[in-house]
């Protein structure tokens, strides 16, 4: 009896020692497969979190770029898949710049000069452009175009396209001593209604349609070098703030004959509009 209750309290030990070690493989794999598990899930955490990042920053690059290319309102609507953005404003202004003699010196430089050259010169004018909260429309070679009043109508489109103007002026003679060139532009403004809108599928531009337009570019193209050429509408509405000196009645190209008129500067006391008589052109 005693050897068989011994033999009973043997089996019973190795049973509970069979268990013991049951439960502790069964807690160590348990665990195994625990740490496992949230590695994987934090890994996987991760991996989301980093592609969320990844796309977010990709995101913010298109962004950048798409308001490089058009104004942020008209972005706006383009992502809301409006299939077509047109605008009628009824009053704008206009300005195109051009570098005089810009194509005889483009064969006098090479490439890569020739393009730094631009870019130093159009970013210049980018910085003006932006600090007057204006809209660049476009570069056509080695001219740059701008609007003021539009997409966000405002009341002093004019004055604020005549300051563009006079400080681009101003930029240009500083490069000029800054970089020992002898760099020359013509600068002309109009006023009027425009359209505006988005064309194309592929390298899509923000432009804008109209006379007013085509004024404002003739007032570049008929203009003479460090001048600013104004239509009358310009002087009318800057003749009490601005100094201007009457050009005279020349033939606008697709025009006929306009009465145009020369932007000095911004008046201080006591000085008033100049005629034709009061400077030789």
């Amino acid at each position: 009896m005693i050897l068989f209750f011994g033999f009973n309290l043997s089996f019973d030990t190795q049973i509970a020692h069979a268990d013991f070690t049951f439960l502790s493989l069964y807690l160590f794999w348990f665990c195994v497969i625990c740490n496992i598990s949230v590695y994987l899930y934090e890994k996987l955490q991760y991996s989301e979190f980093q592609a969320k990042l990844y796309w977010q920053v990709e995101q913010e690059k298109s962004e950048r770029l798409l308001l490089n290319i058009l104004p942020a309102s008209i972005a706006k609507r383009l992502k809301q898949k409006i299939s077509t953005v047109a605008d009628d404003f009824s009053k704008v202004s206009v300005l195109f710049a051009d570098i005089v003699g810009f194509t005889e010196m483009s064969g006098r430089m090479s490439p890569p000069a020739l393009v730094n050259l631009l870019n130093n010169i159009f970013s210049l004018f980018d910085k003006l452009v932006e600090q007057h909260g204006l809209e660049k429309i476009k570069t056509i070679g080695d001219a740059y175009m701008v609007v003021a009043g539009l997409p966000t109508p405002c009341q002093d489109h004019i004055t604020q396209i005549a300051d563009l103007a006079l400080e681009m002026q101003q930029a240009i003679a500083q490069f000029n001593v800054e970089h020992q060139n002898h760099l020359k532009i013509r600068i002309g403004i109009h006023t009027g209604p425009v359209i505006a809108g988005v064309i194309g599928i592929k390298k899509f531009a923000y432009d804008l349609w109209g006379d007013t337009v085509n004024t404002a570019s003739r007032m570049e193209s008929h203009g003479i070098p460090e001048r600013i050429q104004v239509s009358s509408d310009i002087y009318e509405a800057l003749k009490e703030k601005y100094i201007l000196v009457k050009r005279g009645t020349i033939q606008i190209k697709g025009k006929g004959e306009m009465t145009t008129y020369w932007l000095k500067s911004k008046q201080v006391k006591h000085e008033h509009f100049q005629t034709e008589s009061s400077e030789k052109i």
